[in-house]
């Protein structure tokens, strides 16, 4: 502390005070105070820096410390520097400042390790933690075990290389939770299930020690660890399980944005190419302010290729493609985003643009040839060209003999009645076998099926050599030699011959079995029926009249009434009336009675009644009073309605068509 009289004395007092009580905003007045009045005051700088540190602002202190350089040197506020430059997360920065210092204390090999983990170089931050684990001695073991975990559990999930188990502790949730995520990285889903359910455990009763944490507090804790067992749930092809432990996690809204982000890309990932609006509200939770600092580089190319195929799937090309074009100058030997670009040009029926693209690819980027290549092969297998896919299945070097791919090879090539290429196809995995693994049960089994594909297409001559093989290396085999001989037998019968004599006699291949029991058995799909045992001798029974069958005789078709024999039928009797030869339609008649006329129920005898004209003129009569018939007036309820019948089930009703009336006076 600067040594100082009057007001300066008090200064640093309160200082003092205020910086034990954690109030540093206090402390931060009367540092200013003291630089008022002597502005490189180096100890009154230092003070104030960790004062703004710790207050949060990191660049109001890195700016006075880039200030007075001069003053403070490397040595003196090297650490927090750093500091301030990793909080900020200029992490390449704060890395080159640590290099820079030449005396390593704890809490700078301390930061050296954070550092060195947010840039993914975990095998340099294992070292350091495992150094600082076993030379130091204070309060801060468990932390420092819980980071080396992080470690561990990162370069399981991340690197394709075999992360060591170190054995640690898993007495906090930390440590448990980071077992879990080590286990989940090799491939140990259902331990690190268990893992994740014990770490929610010891959270739970961490927390319910203080009486101060609510439940919404546990709750926002565990959200971490209920989100890693949505992951597993996925994983396990869970799908339903894990959506709605997703769910969960979104609905808390947690406050850490890199949570957030990875649960609703994983939510995504389900959704795929269905409920797409759902899908488009969550892409925004990986779009938050500060989610690049937060995860690391394979999340984060995770989370930018679905957002690409979300965009092809909801149709929107240019943005898909511009998300693409990102992705490969980021990463240009990632095959992804080339096969997402493929899948969008195939949506616009550009299929040859995306086989050049693929083929482009594959001669830039040959560690990534063998999928682009397979991609290819579909392709073409979809245009119909089977002998082209076949080319490029067979330069995939590095699966070119395994067993699935010389089958398909095999079924592609008889399927095109190409039985050479075929047969070339197995020469060539035998020959690899017998110089790689010779006797091997993968060998002879190729030898078998070349063989059996040959004897299949009349190859007889090429199998023989095959089925000679198998059976030198197997001469019990009695089904091989069967073959063989059958195969000589037609190419050179002494062979043949020859090879007959070492199959097994008939005493030897006989079995005591009983014909009788064996067909009487239960199993036994025909019976042989024994004839019936006669008690005492008999005369075998002449047939009699009446044992002889009756046949029935068939009856004659009825014949019409007015069948006339003598009259010859009709030749288009057989054809609807309106189709023969002589119809001429039906007569329309002009009688004026067949047609019903007035309302709607009438009869034609009363028709000559209601005509008006016909009746004799007279005065019209007032009805009698209570009499209920009179003339039909303007009155609509004149006529009575009619009943109608019930139609039947799925009958429409039609009304009549209504013919014109003409001429004629009255009428109604």
């Amino acid at each position: 502390m600067a040594s100082g009289s009057g007001p300066v004395s008090a200064l640093w007092t309160e200082i003092n005070r205020c910086g034990q009580n954690g109030d540093f905003t206090r402390a931060l007045k009367a540092v200013n105070k003291i630089l008022h009045e002597n502005k490189d005051d180096v100890t009154a700088l230092h003070c104030k820096i960790v004062c703004l540190i710790q207050n949060g602002g990191f660049k109001e202190a890195l700016n006075v410390m880039n200030t007075h350089t001069k003053s403070l040197t490397s040595d003196m506020i090297g650490f927090e520097k750093a500091y301030c430059e990793y909080r900020l997360n200029r992490v390449e920065h704060a890395l080159k400042t640590i290099q820079g210092i030449p005396e390593q204390t704890d809490k700078l090999k301390e930061l050296y390790g954070q550092v060195l983990y947010r840039l993914e170089r975990y095998d340099e931050c294992l070292a350091v933690y495992k150094d600082m684990i076993r030379n130091s001695q204070d309060d801060y073991e468990e932390e420092r075990k819980t980071n080396l975990s992080a470690v561990l559990a990162a370069q399981s999930t991340w690197e394709s290389t075999s992360a060591e188990d170190l054995g640690l502790p898993e007495s906090s949730y930390e440590l448990c939770y980071n077992a879990a995520c080590f286990l989940i990285g090799q491939g140990q889903l259902s331990q690190g299930m268990q893992k994740l359910q014990k770490a929610e455990e010891l959270c739970r009763k961490s927390l319910a020690e203080d009486s101060d944490v609510t439940e919404e507090d546990v709750d926002a804790e565990l959200a971490i660890i209920h989100s890693q067992m949505a992951y597993v749930m996925q994983l396990q092809g869970r799908t339903e399980d894990a959506l709605q432990l997703y769910n969960q996690v979104i609905k808390l809204k947690p406050s850490d944005v890199g949570l957030l982000a990875v649960t609703a890309n994983n939510i995504i990932t389900i959704n795929k190419d269905q409920n797409v609006f759902d899908s488009k509200k969550k892409v925004k939770l990986t779009s938050a302010e500060g989610v690049e600092h937060k995860l690391a580089t394979k999340q984060l190319q995770a989370i930018e290729i679905n957002k690409a195929l979300l965009a092809m799937y909801t149709n929107q090309a240019d943005q898909c493609n511009k998300m693409l074009a990102s992705l490969q100058t980021q990463n240009p030997g990632h095959p992804r985003p080339v096969l997402i670009k493929v899948a969008q040009l195939c949506r616009e029926k550009q299929h040859n643009k995306a086989i050049e693209l693929l083929q482009r690819f594959s001669d830039q980027h040959p560690e990534s040839a063998s999928g682009i290549k397979l991609t290819m092969a579909q392709l073409y297998l979809t245009q119909g060209h089977v002998t082209k896919a076949c080319d490029i299945l067979k330069s995939i070097e590095e699966i070119k003999y395994k067993p699935g791919m010389l089958s398909a090879l095999v079924t592609m090539y008889t399927h095109e009645e190409d039985i050479d290429s075929a047969i070339d196809v197995f020469t060539q995995a035998i020959q690899y076998y017998q110089s790689e693994q010779p006797g091997s049960a993968i060998h002879l089994s190729l030898v078998r099926e070349a063989a059996n594909c040959k004897l299949k297409y009349g190859r007889k001559k090429e199998a023989t050599s095959d089925l000679e093989q198998l059976w030198k290396q197997n001469t019990n085999d009695v089904h091989t030699l069967a073959q063989l001989i059958s195969a000589y037998s037609l190419v050179d019968q002494d062979k043949a011959k020859a090879l007959s004599k070492h199959l097994p006699s008939p005493d030897t291949m006989s079995f005591n079995v009983d014909v009788d029991e064996l067909e009487n058995s239960h199993g036994a799909t025909y019976i042989r029926k024994k004839a019936a045992k006669v008690v005492g001798e008999s005369q075998p029974k002449e047939p009699g009249p009446e044992d002889v069958k009756k046949k029935k005789k068939k009856k004659k078709g009825k014949l019409p009434k007015n069948y006339d024999p003598k009259s010859t039928p009709d030749p288009e009797r057989w054809l609807p009336m309106r189709e023969r030869s002589y119809y001429r339609g039906k007569k329309k008649g002009k009688r004026k009675e067949q047609v019903g006329r007035g309302t709607q129920g009438a009869t034609s005898g009363a028709s000559a009644e209601l005509d008006a004209s016909k009746s004799a003129s007279s005065p019209p009569t007032s009805p009698r009073p209570g009499s209920g018939t009179g003339t039909a007036t303007a009155t609509s309820n004149a006529v009575p309605p009619r009943q109608q019948k019930p139609a039947a089930a799925g009958a429409t009703r039609k009304k009549a068509p209504q013919k014109k009336k003409k001429g004629g006076k009255g009428g109604w």
